[in-house]
């Protein structure tokens, strides 16, 4: 198995102005990732994103850095004011910007919910159509160019696994499947082992991410810590450090016999680099414990 690394691990070192976009295959590269992924790349000013990519490209193949997958924003609800065709294409263009990264796969979001001002029913179910339509619009185009696409457990409306695989069952497309984060049950309270299991005859890619815990019947425990959909407190923590079920997690995905890219993404509030460090080196000890690498 490959382990990667995504960008937005490092997104607070790129806002800072500490390390650019450019120097972040090489960050990876020096750390000691085998790939990387993009995620929400920061554009220079001067220059559009698909001029940028082609910079990135170019660096990840100096640095011997291949991308394996391409991060970005969608909503097939409210994006684009609404208008589910412009959504589309405009996700389409995505498509294009995976392309010249030479990337394999591409995530987008599904929604984050009807808007405020929604009239008539509003449930997953009632949105799960809309949904499907704008996911495998993309995933035919996805294909005829090499990339697979995926949605991953987030945000929300579209984060707790049964919504996920009926949305991935909906869409009914082999190029169409799952970025399955397992830290990311924890934001709307669902156990990580259990959504795992139920996701994984789907998962393309995988993330690995960590949350510190806290029961939300206590008091705010301070900055850092947000709240889950059903008010408990969560923050971002170094692989191993945290309360997510890791070694569980990685068990279920040699049962399955998932051999793909697992990333880290961190989003704690250590010391970026310190905190990507410790968390690589805890995921390969993981990994070999586990699948016996």
């Amino acid at each position: 198995m490959q382990i990667g690394v995504s960008s937005y691990s490092y997104s607070k070192l790129v806002k800072s102005g500490q390390l650019s976009q450019i120097e972040v295959p090489r960050k990876a590269k020096e750390m000691g990732f085998d790939v990387l992924e993009f995620s929400t790349i920061h554009v220079p000013d001067s220059i559009d994103l698909e001029d940028f990519a082609h910079q990135l490209k170019e660096e990840c193949e100096r640095q011997d850095m291949a991308v394996t997958n391409y991060t970005i924003s969608a909503d097939f609800l409210r994006g684009s004011n609404g208008d589910l065709e412009a959504e589309i294409e405009r996700v389409k263009g995505e498509v294009r910007v995976a392309g010249i990264l030479g990337s394999s796969g591409m995530r987008h979001d599904a929604s984050s919910g009807f808007p405020p001002d929604h009239q008539g029913a509003r449930s997953f179910d009632d949105a799960l159509p809309i949904l499907a339509e704008g996911c495998r619009a993309v995933t035919e185009y996805a294909a005829e160019h090499g990339i697979k696409t995926m949605v991953e457990n987030h945000g929300h409306f579209c984060q707790d696994s049964v919504r996920v695989e009926k949305l991935v069952n909906a869409v009914d497309h082999q190029n169409f499947g799952v970025l399955l984060d397992m830290g990311n049950f924890i934001c709307v309270d669902e156990d990580p082992g259990i959504a795992t299991g139920r996701l994984m005859p789907y998962a393309f890619h995988v993330h690995a991410k960590d949350f510190h815990l806290k029961d939300g019947t206590h008091p705010w425990p301070g900055s850092g810590w947000a709240l889950t959909r059903g008010g408990n407190y969560r923050r971002g923590a170094i692989i191993g450090h945290g309360d997510v079920p890791i070694i569980q997690c990685l068990r279920i995905m040699k049962k399955a016999e998932f051999d793909g890219v697992l990333s880290i993404e961190f989003e704690g509030i250590e010391d970026v680099l310190m905190g990507i460090e410790h968390g690589h080196a805890n995921l390969r000890r993981f990994v070999a414990e586990v699948y016996g690498e």
